[in-house]
């Protein structure tokens, strides 16, 4: 009985504009289809008898299909709602897929030429030459990946410490602001820092850090010729500086979220064994986020790797290599900001699409492998 019972609540929730929590009415339950009315106030005044006399209501074969018709209808409109939700978020995940095939096929399409008339040589090629016709990838290739690792070299120790110092030794009350500080540099332009690279940091740089590199590791046998050459303040390391400057604020903010959300007990359950706080960050809290942590560092380098204007301002523009990091250079992004614009022939923006493509497989091959670290990980921690 209280099940056919609840069938009619239903049957009368559906069918009527009466909510379920309405006293009970066999006539607005049983609304659609019509019932005569004589009918109905036979069965009114019989629930009513019965309800009186503490008896449950007993429903006729008639009045049960239409319960049962009526909770089959809300189970059909519960499977259209959820299969069109499902379709709806679907199609906005494939949006993303259908954008990332499209773009690799442009960018394909455009490169076919040069790599037809280049072959895989394109790649390996240093010259880069608009006059003749004649390009190649390896300085592009290079600057790239020596700005993008200088970086990175720079930033993620000082990103690290930032997190560190803000989420386990900052005071209370100096948290949020120098949070809020670091959160600021992230949003400044690029081309802001270009600039600032170029008129403010170049000439200090060129003027007191190139010389005492240079007479201090420029001195060494073997890293010597990288910190040597002509001290003019721009280059392959001060891109990179310039480089670090801005990527350490996505990396910090990105490790400063992720250290917050280590469990408490874990924390002082270490602190109660006496271990000090180097000890419990890197024996609780980097176990416990190092996905988080590397994810941070990738989404830096991913910054790093396609960085146009503040790497234009300050490497050099120059298509040669060079041992020296002091020496002027060239990127892929630098590249195609500066002559995009200005190419005339076929073969020119072909060259360029190429360079647009390399750099795809780059970051993507980078954030692979960042992947698979992280799966080994996985895999020897639960082995243990």
């Amino acid at each position: 009985m209280p099940v056919r019972f609840l069938a009619l609540r239903i049957m009368q929730d559906q069918l009527t504009d009466t909510p379920m929590s309405a006293p009970l009415s066999l006539t607005a339950a049983v609304d659609r289809p019509p019932v005569p009315p004589e009918v109905a106030n036979a069965a009114n005044a019989a629930v009513a008898t019965m309800s009186a006399a503490g008896s449950a209501p007993v429903l006729t074969l008639i009045e049960e299909a239409q319960a049962a018709a009526a909770i089959a209808a809300h189970l059909r409109r519960q499977r259209w709602q959820d299969f069109l939700f499902h379709k709806i978020t679907f199609s906005f995940a494939l949006c993303v897929f259908l954008a990332l095939i499209g773009i690799i096929i442009s960018l394909f399409i455009g490169a076919w030429p040069a790599f037809k008339e280049f072959g895989p040589a394109f790649i390996t090629t240093v010259d880069w030459d608009p006059v003749n016709d004649k390009y190649g990838a390896m300085i592009a290739i290079v600057g790239t990946l020596s700005t993008s690792f200088i970086a990175l070299l720079i930033a993620f120790p000082i990103s690290f410490g930032i997190a560190l110092f803000l989420t386990e030794i900052c005071p209370v009350w100096l948290r949020r602001p120098l949070g809020t500080a670091v959160e600021l540099l992230a949003g400044v332009p690029s081309i802001i820092y270009g600039m600032w690279g170029l008129f403010i940091f170049a000439p200090l740089f060129a003027d007191h850090v190139q010389p005492v590199l240079n007479n201090t590791l420029g001195q060494l046998p073997l890293v010597g010729e990288l910190f040597s050459g002509p001290m003019m303040g721009i280059g392959i390391l001060t891109a990179g500086v310039i480089l670090a400057v801005m990527i350490i604020p996505f990396i910090a903010s990105v490790m400063r979220d992720v250290f917050e959300v280590v469990p408490t007990v874990l924390k002082e359950s270490a602190y109660g064994l006496g271990c000090t706080k180097w000890e419990v960050v890197r024996k609780v809290v980097l176990p416990y986020t190092k996905t988080g942590v590397v994810g941070g560092v990738m989404l830096g380098l991913g910054r790093a790797l396609g960085e146009t204007m503040a790497v234009t301002f300050v490497i050099g523009n120059a298509n040669k290599l060079s041992w020296s990091l002091f020496s002027a250079g060239n990127s892929i992004a630098s590249t195609l900001a500066n002559e995009f614009a200005e190419a005339e022939s076929t073969l020119h923006v072909s060259s360029l699409f190429a360079l647009g493509l390399i750099l795809f497989v780059i970051t993507f091959i980078v954030l692979s492998a960042a992947k698979l670290m992280l799966m080994r990980m996985s895999r020897l921690e639960g082995s243990k």
